[in-house]
């Protein structure tokens, strides 16, 4: 293992096994992504795609995770060339891609996350080594191509349809389930407090898919007994809690409880929580 790879919290999570738990950040603050790392989490995934989370943010969000000794991700806005740079140029230890919907689409991100000969990202950032050893950035060079997570989202119809040739592409390292998207892409929206069987069972597919080409697979939840349940399902990759929804959700119970209107008159609003 190089000291990139003993550095990142995710990369030895998925080497070692078994379920990977962290957090999803849309919230701009280094207080709270700080917060969040000190609740044990592996990760934290700061979402530029529907996070309030600008460029100049990201760039300090990633830094204090990094500096905590868990992992910083980012979830891009769209496949998009110069978003995977920015987002690997500051220093994150992987990335999250959305909107996956050809295996073209995969080979051209896999691509722009790797140094030459494999692929077309461009070379000169001081940040990134900075969140990993600190080492030259000729070591980051050297290593950056074998110890990035390269994380690709399955929601559309037509990604499920590929879902095998897509975990099969070279450089693809986890496929990760939204499953609010997912839903809606192939007609079976979640309507709480289920889900459909068909979504049902394109989850369990594309797990499926993910580990019969040696890939880890990842999924958004939104509760801890969701969560759990996923975990002891054999998901490699789970997303517990997003900020704004944590805080919101426990502001409700307390305010249920302090005004003695009891649970049954919390306000919504925290998620999905459904199997």
């Amino acid at each position: 293992m190089n000291s990139l790879q003993g550095a990142s919290r995710i990369f030895k999570a998925f080497k070692k096994g078994g379920p990977s738990f962290g957090a999803w950040q849309m919230l701009p603050s280094s207080n709270n992504s700080r917060a969040i790392s000190r609740s044990g989490v592996d990760w934290i995934c700061a979402d530029m795609e529907h996070g309030n989370i600008d460029d100049g943010q990201m760039h300090e969000l990633v830094a204090a995770i990094a500096a905590t000794g868990v992992s910083p991700l980012v979830r891009i806005a769209a496949n998009e060339a110069w978003m995977v740079k920015r987002a690997l140029d500051a220093g994150a230890h992987g990335i999250v891609v959305p909107l996956i919907y050809t295996v073209d689409d995969a080979k051209r991100l896999v691509a722009s996350t790797k140094f030459p000969p494999l692929g077309h990202r461009g070379f000169g950032s001081p940040f990134s080594p900075q969140n990993f050893t600190n080492e030259s950035m000729t070591h980051y060079l050297q290593h950056a191509n074998d110890s990035l997570v390269t994380i690709v989202q399955i929601e559309t119809a037509s990604a499920l349809a590929c879902v095998r040739e897509i975990a099969a592409i070279p450089g693809v390292d986890c496929l990760l389930i939204g499953p609010f998207d997912l839903g809606n892409n192939i007609g079976r929206p979640i309507l709480e407090p289920e889900m459909h069987d068909e979504l049902k069972q394109a989850i369990e597919d594309i797990k499926v898919a993910a580990h019969a080409e040696g890939k880890k697979v990842g999924i958004y939840c939104t509760s801890g007994e969701q969560s759990r349940e996923y975990a002891e399902r054999g998901f490699d990759m789970i997303s517990i809690a997003a900020d704004i929804l944590a805080i919101q959700a426990y502001f409700s119970e307390t305010l249920a409880t302090a005004s003695g209107k009891g649970s049954g008159e919390q306000q919504k609003g925290s998620g999905y929580d459904g199997r």
